[in-house]
């Protein structure tokens, strides 16, 4: 088959097969976390390179898959550029700033955060590399496969089914985090249903995953 014979598009199995795949480990994880009654999230050296690791290792099957079956992973490639760096900058601050509100009406003045994140004694170094891979991983496959993957079977299935998966393998974060999975990743799903380019939600998520890292009490 020659990548211009290559296609975009999923059959409802080729999506159930890539979502087991890249994302099913986490959220069976993330459902254990739910069963446990949320407990902190502590972050480590140790926890980032093992997820880096557990990632390339699902990109890789996942890639290998879809190579097989015919879809132009040459296509997945997140390319950047400065202006959609720019883009990439202003959608994580836009992202941001919807979570926050989206959250407002659920937060009592004298609730604690359901889910703590703790941070302490990870490098910037670490981090950096897992947003950058975490970053990827997740844009490219929820938006890039199973969104673009998906347009076939109409605007509703192809958006619903990547942010319910993105969902559900962020339920660790408790309620209130679910709320805020929900507003970034409406807001990421339809910042490249315009822009139809992975590098400004794939820079949004990486700096989504390093500003918080940065921010926290050390």
């Amino acid at each position: 088959m020659t990548p211009a014979s290559r296609r975009s598009t999923l059959t409802l199995l080729e999506a159930t097969v890539v979502s087991s795949v890249c994302f099913g480990l986490f959220i069976l994880a993330s459902l254990q976390a739910v069963m446990a009654g949320f407990p902190d999230a502590h972050y480590s050296e140790t926890g980032n390179a093992w997820s880096i690791g557990v990632e390339a290792v699902l990109a890789v099957a996942a890639l290998g898959y879809l190579r097989v079956r015919g879809f132009d992973i040459a296509s997945l490639y997140p390319r950047p550029t400065l202006a959609g760096s720019v883009s990439g900058l202003g959608l994580f601050l836009l992202a941001w700033v919807i979570g926050a509100l989206a959250m407002l009406p659920f937060i009592a003045p004298d609730a604690e955060q359901v889910v703590g994140f703790s941070f302490a004694g990870v490098s910037l170094l670490s981090t950096v590399l897992f947003a950058m891979v975490n970053g990827a991983f997740e844009e490219v496959f929820l938006l890039g496969v199973l969104m673009r993957g998906l347009r076939g079977y109409g605007l509703s299935l192809a958006i619903g089914v990547p942010l319910l998966v993105r969902v559900l393998y962020h339920l660790y974060q408790g309620p209130l985090g679910v709320v805020w999975i929900l507003a970034f990743g409406l807001t990421f799903s339809l910042a490249y249903l315009r822009r139809q380019d992975l590098w400004p939600p794939v820079l949004a998520h990486v700096l989504w995953d390093i500003v918080p890292a940065v921010l926290a009490p050390g």
